[in-house]
């Protein structure tokens, strides 16, 4: 109708909790991105990125399958995402580009969503 406003559509995979702590740590993973862009450390930046979206891109992918042997699938490539997100918030602590303050509650985060997925895989089976 012409005048009204117009809503965006709502998503099956918003109402998941795993998507919802996924979208969040992908922000928080953007703007951890943004400060090793001011170091110039674009490629590390990039990657961190691509792998925070990577999580949540695959759950909402997946949630669109009508088969839940496949949407298990996805979850656990969001699953190996979060790990590698993990493996670089290390190994940046390790170069002395990032320090624990700023790694951990990123980690703890991480490994706590890790987990709320692997239950949920588990009570799709």
């Amino acid at each position: 109708m012409i005048g009204e406003a117009q809503r965006n559509p709502h998503w099956r995979f918003e109402d998941l909790e795993i998507w919802q702590l996924a979208a969040d740590l992908g922000v928080a993973f953007h703007a951890l991105a943004a400060m090793l862009e001011e170091g110039k450390l674009y490629r590390y930046a990039e990657q961190l990125r691509a792998a925070g979206l990577s999580v949540s891109n695959n759950i909402a992918e997946g949630s669109a399958s009508p088969h839940t042997r496949e949407f298990v699938q996805f979850l656990n490539i969001a699953r190996r995402s979060l790990f590698e997100d993990a493996s670089m918030l290390l190994v940046f602590q390790r170069m002395g580009i990032l320090q624990e303050p700023q790694t951990s509650p990123l980690l703890q985060k991480a490994d706590t969503l890790s987990r709320k997925i692997t239950r949920f895989c588990q009570g799709l089976r």
